[in-house]
């Protein structure tokens, strides 16, 4: 991959994420040529989805997989990262979010934060365009600020175009002020893990993939009786509290986990009580 100079965040950037919860506007982190690499590669990683399963099952496969090991562990984006979350923070989660041309599904109004059983929320997003990702091609959008407002308690729907069945109700936010995140492949943006966010369908001829790298500061630690399969891969500086178990780094360019992650609503947890426990 092309060496290019990391970013650090100024100061009116933090403050820019400190009061709307998210950043744009950041330089590339992956040239054109290196997403290029990249994308010819990706096919190999889709192959080893199994029948029934999409490329949204692709979820902690950074553990197993060098080739989305590398990119968690990229130092231009730890330079970002630390910008947010200050000196000392691990990775621990990520997954693909591939929107195939015409594909019809959404993602719902959500909060990251709903899903984790993690404390305390003190984790940032990266989510990273393997395609240019704008209006026309169901690019995520965001409410600026709603991460001021805490834990917003979601519904359950079946009656939904949405990828997940837990989302926020209507009029419990201001939709009407959501800011779309376009980015260039190999940009990337960032966003709190408390706020809000979705995704509309993808109607055009263009395909959509980002993929989202979670990371935490040291402190946060996840709940092993929900999610008993966590791995934490520190990034910057010293964990401390080692409250979370440590990950082994992969050595293969290519494999999946032994497990298939899941998520709160998929292992028949309450979210409401998880965080009720809190």
């Amino acid at each position: 991959m092309t060496a290019t100079r990391g970013v650090t965040l100024s100061e009116s950037q933090k403050q820019f994420f400190s009061e709307q919860g998210y950043l744009l506007g950041l330089p590339a982190i992956y040239s054109r040529d290196d997403m290029d690499a990249l994308n010819t590669e990706l096919p190999r990683l889709l192959a080893l989805l199994q029948p029934g399963e999409t490329s949204k099952d692709i979820r902690e496969w950074h553990e197993t997989s060098r080739y989305l090991y590398d990119i968690v562990m990229n130092p231009q984006v730890h330079d970002l990262v630390e910008g947010i979350l200050g000196p000392n923070f691990y990775c621990w989660a990520s997954s693909f979010f591939v929107k195939e041309p015409h594909a019809m599904a959404t993602v719902g109004w959500h909060q990251d934060a709903y899903y984790w059983p993690m404390h305390p929320q003190h984790s940032v997003t990266v989510w990273l365009a393997f395609d240019d990702a704008d209006e026309e091609n169901g690019a995520m959008q965001i409410i600026p600020g709603s991460h001021k407002a805490g834990l917003i308690k979601h519904r359950r729907s079946a009656e939904t175009d949405s990828v997940l069945s837990l989302e926020l109700e209507h009029g419990t936010f201001a939709e009407d002020t959501a800011v779309s995140l376009c980015l260039k492949a190999g940009q990337a943006s960032l966003h709190d893990d408390r706020a809000v966010h979705g995704s509309p369908a993808n109607p055009s001829s263009r395909r959509r993939a980002g993929f989202t790298i979670r990371y935490s500061s040291t402190e946060v630690e996840n709940d092993l009786s929900v999610n008993p399969n966590f791995k934490a891969y520190l990034c910057r500086g010293e964990d401390t509290y080692r409250l979370n178990p440590i990950g082994k780094v992969p050595t293969e360019r290519f494999a999946r986990p032994p497990f298939r992650a899941v998520s709160i609503e998929e292992a028949g947890v309450d979210p409401e009580k998880v965080h009720e426990q809190r």
